[in-house]
């Protein structure tokens, strides 16, 4: 019987990547899905993959950085599947520039979607979360918010804010069953590191012990564990998916 049988849960940032793999992987487990991103047209890929695989798609077009969309994509979710077991807080952008000439508009953006936008689903999710007494949540981080990075101190604070809201948010929520943790991504395959230059690929390739970019796959796989309830004494945790980069 598959880990997640019965269960539902919402993904955002799912359209494509590592957000389309959590969907895919997650419905390999057995759960249905409400799948969130910017733009609906986006999403149908992803709730093809994952009716193909037997489990229900509900698309939902959402803003993250909105907090009546947040509230309103949970509450279809719950209409829709009587429930919500899982979030995973995916959903993220970048805009990469030095500190100097970062604008305000760039700081501003990066830090909206990728934790303002945790913290609205987050906050939205755990009003059901708590009725049922159950529930598991994942952030999507990354190492950038634990070694930082050259070019991302928007990102970077972002990251390492996503961090510190999991472990805060697993300290309120345990008494009810729900546990937060979070997945920190190293370099992983997409197709920004396809078209690097050789030389430059080379040199991120260097700073990897396992010598090979991470896929979506290796992610997505974290995420199911930290969703199931093989992971059901863990909470306020921070996994990092790197190739042993960050150790």
């Amino acid at each position: 019987m598959p880990s997640l049988e019965g269960k539902t849960a919402l993904v955002t940032g799912a359209a494509r990547g590592i957000g389309r793999a959590i969907a895919e992987q997650l419905a390999v487990e057995g759960a249905d899905l409400a799948i969130c991103d910017l733009q609906a047209d986006w999403l149908e890929d992803t709730a093809a993959a994952v009716t193909g695989l037997g489990r229900r798609a509900l698309c939902i077009a959402v803003d993250v950085s909105d907090s009546e969309g947040a509230s309103v994509a949970v509450e279809r979710t719950v209409k829709e599947f009587g429930r919500l077991d899982i979030l995973v807080n995916n959903a993220g952008i970048t805009r990469d520039g030095l500190l100097v000439r970062m604008s305000e508009e760039d700081w501003d953006a990066v830090l909206d979607i990728n934790l303002k936008g945790a913290f609205l689903f987050t906050k939205a999710a755990a009003r059901p979360m708590m009725k049922q007494r159950c529930g598991a949540i994942v952030n999507i981080a990354s190492i950038i918010g634990l070694i930082g990075n050259a070019g991302q101190c928007n990102y970077a604070a972002s990251k390492a804010g996503l961090i510190a809201l999991t472990k805060s948010s697993a300290r309120e929520l345990a008494g009810r069953n729900i546990r937060v943790n979070a997945v920190a991504p190293g370099f992983i395959e997409s197709k920004m590191t396809e078209v690097l230059a050789d030389e430059v690929r080379g040199k991120m390739l260097a700073a990897i012990p396992m010598s090979r970019f991470g896929k979506p796959e290796d992610v997505a796989r974290t995420v199911a564990f930290l969703a199931g309830e093989a992971s059901g004494y863990m909470t306020g945790q921070v996994l990092t998916v790197s190739g042993g980069m960050v150790m």
